[in-house]
């Protein structure tokens, strides 16, 4: 597994504690942590959310009145760098 996918696995795993569902979801270019946040949720405990997926590389709340409140977390996977990464240069 990647250490992005380490990563997500871990901040997927700390909200779980929180008493949230989650799901990981792996892409090309990161690994994603989405969990459904209860209509009820405490001052505290939203301390501990954020303070879970400050971890990540971006994160967001994303809210409506059909599907509830899904929040969600983003780990980058590293790019390896190979060979002239930067593209050709200047000829000599």
């Amino acid at each position: 597994m990647p250490a992005s996918g380490v990563s997500a696995a871990a901040i997927a795993a700390r909200l779980s504690a929180l008493g949230l569902l989650t799901r990981v979801e792996e892409h090309p270019r990161h690994t994603s942590v989405e969990a459904e946040i209860p209509e009820s949720v405490s001052a505290e405990t939203w301390r501990e959310v954020l303070d879970v997926v400050a971890e990540a590389d971006r994160f967001g709340l994303l809210a409506t009145s059909l599907n509830g409140r899904t929040l969600w977390a983003v780990v980058r996977k590293t790019v390896p760098t190979t060979g002239d990464v930067g593209g050709p240069g200047p000829q000599q």
